[in-house]
């Protein structure tokens, strides 16, 4: 492991842009040291940006994954990380399934309206499909 890291390296590494890294500085995600006007990441800013990314890719809200990071800054207890961790996992879980379940919904009622249409479309004289038929 390798210290210090410039903002332009992790934006590299991370394959974000710089602003997305200042921005998740901004929200106090990340904390760096600073040599004039340039940001010196340290390895644990590092370890930071790399779980806020997971924690993004999972769904959570930046204020979700600050509220993760707090409660490792205060207790430094890896167990109440992991419990508070595995409790919101398990809520964006039900989340996602419900949602899942609701697009299940949505999609069978598109497919029976979408075929009365075209029923409609078929009865109706005068259709596309019977003046077709009619040329032929």
């Amino acid at each position: 492991m390798r210290e210090p890291y410039t903002i332009s390296e992790l934006a590299r590494e991370f394959d974000v842009t710089t602003r997305t890294i200042r921005f998740y500085e901004d929200q106090g995600l990340l904390s760096p040291q600073r040599q004039g006007t340039n940001r010196i990441f340290s390895q644990r800013d590092r370890v930071r940006l790399k779980l806020a990314l997971r924690g993004k890719r999972l769904g959570f809200s930046l204020a979700e994954i600050r509220e993760l990071f707090e409660l490792y800054d205060v207790s430094r207890d890896e167990k109440k990380q992991l419990e508070a961790f595995l409790v919101r996992l398990e809520r964006r879980r039900s989340h996602l399934e419900q949602q899942r379940e609701d697009i299940e919904v949505m999609l069978n009622e598109i497919t029976f309206f979408a075929n009365q249409c075209r029923q409609m479309l078929k009865d109706k004289p005068g259709s596309s499909d019977s003046r077709v038929a009619g040329q032929v």
